[in-house]
């Protein structure tokens, strides 16, 4: 099963390779024909994973449409359309994409480690200070944590606001990439106080000042971090793919850590699918954030409970928490996740879909999803041909 999957995986991700870099979904689904930001770094790292030249010539494509379409004051666009008929460049819809930004900050520097090259951070270099001017500026008061609006990141029809967990570990993930390279002592200064602002106000009894420490005060905190807090108060939901990150970032002390893995782990194995949902638990229609989340869709609703944001299982997120059990050492249980993973890729005759109703299992979203391959090259290259990304 491994290898049909790895091979279906690598067939997808040559797909959707254009001269402009990845697209989302090989399925004629206007929106994902396009060269998104986050997919096609996420994708682009499955490429260097994969040793694949072709794929990793596309990633370099990918990058170059990114950093050709920054806006003048360092935003990176959430996608781009080319097409003969016409071009159009997106920032966002409901609301500016964050994480758009520290995704080709880490694109840019994993493309370039693989390359054994730092003259190609150098080629990027512009752009990625442009990006880090942007980032500093998001925060807004200067305490070292990004503000995310609603809809800011990937989970956009989802709860999270304001200093959401996600968001803080990508930067911290591109900050440490490009510090590889040009070796800041400003950055490295950045970076360790970004790191103890999330340690502060994620973690329980950790000592330091709050942020918002009444709201602080009044949470339950759980074996793992809560998805984000703002001025109303923190949100709860165990949020899959963060945990996944403050895992590979090692953030938190080794005790954290082991009550983390353990969390995600048994949470995984409780599930039909054997994977994590990528927000949990659901929230319903007479839960506290249901107004919330029934408003934040440009289109149609989706995030009915156990599917999409409101605790759908997705492998791409799946993905990251198979690295993080590697990264841990874990090798058997990023090897059941891996094939979990492949599973549900295999649903109805290799789909590759863009999640799963974690309740019932059936397919939801997009098929022939691009970064849901992804995730199959990502964990079998670092089980199988000792793959590392730099972190």
């Amino acid at each position: 099963m491994n290898n049909i999957a790895y091979h279906k995986a690598i067939n997808l991700l040559r797909d959707v390779a254009t001269p402009n870099g990845f697209l989302a979904s090989a399925e004629n689904t206007t929106n994902y024909k396009r060269v998104w930001a986050r997919d096609g770094v996420i994708c682009g790292l499955a490429a260097l994973a994969s040793g694949d030249d072709k794929l990793i010539a596309t990633f370099k494509n990918t990058l170059d449409t990114l950093a050709k379409n920054q806006h003048p004051i360092g935003t990176i666009p959430s996608n781009v359309l080319i097409s003969d008929e016409k071009s159009e460049v997106s920032y966002g819809g409901l609301a500016g994409r964050v994480d758009a930004v520290t995704w080709f900050i880490i694109g840019v520097c994993q493309y370039a480690y693989y390359k054994s090259d730092a003259a190609i951070v150098s080629e990027y270099n512009s752009e990625i200070e442009k990006a880090l001017g942007l980032l500093d500026a998001w925060e807004f008061n200067n305490k070292h944590l990004l503000y995310v609006p609603l809809s800011g990141n990937w989970a956009d029809e989802y709860i999270t606001d304001g200093y959401v967990l996600y968001d803080q570990l990508l930067r911290i993930w591109a900050l440490k990439s490009y510090n590889h390279f040009v070796k800041s002592e400003v950055l490295t200064d950045k970076i360790e106080k970004i790191t103890t602002q999330i340690e502060i106000n994620f973690i329980p009894d950790i000592k330091g000042e709050k942020y918002h420490e009444r709201a602080y005060n009044e949470v339950s905190f759980q074996d793992y971090m809560p998805c984000s807090f703002s001025p109303s108060g923190y949100k709860t939901q165990f949020d899959a793919f963060a945990n996944s990150l403050v895992l590979l970032l090692n953030i938190g002390s080794a005790e954290f850590q082991t009550k983390l893995l353990n969390y995600a782990d048994t949470l995984a194995s409780e599930t039909h699918l054997g994977l994590l949902p990528a927000f949990w638990p659901p929230v319903f229609e007479n839960d506290e954030h249901w107004s919330l989340l029934k408003n934040n869709c440009k289109y149609e609703f989706r995030n009915y409970p156990y599917e999409f944001h409101n605790a759908g299982s997705w492998p791409m997120v799946n993905g990251f928490f198979g690295l993080a059990l590697v990264s841990k050492g874990e090798k058997k249980k990023a090897t059941t996740i891996l094939e979990k993973i492949n599973e549900a890729n295999a649903k109805k005759d290799f789909s590759f879909y863009e999640n799963f109703n974690t309740q019932t299992s059936e397919t939801n979203g997009v098929s022939l999803c691009a970064w849901s391959a992804a995730a199959a090259v990502l964990v079998n290259q670092s089980l199988h041909n000792n793959f590392k990304i730099l972190i």
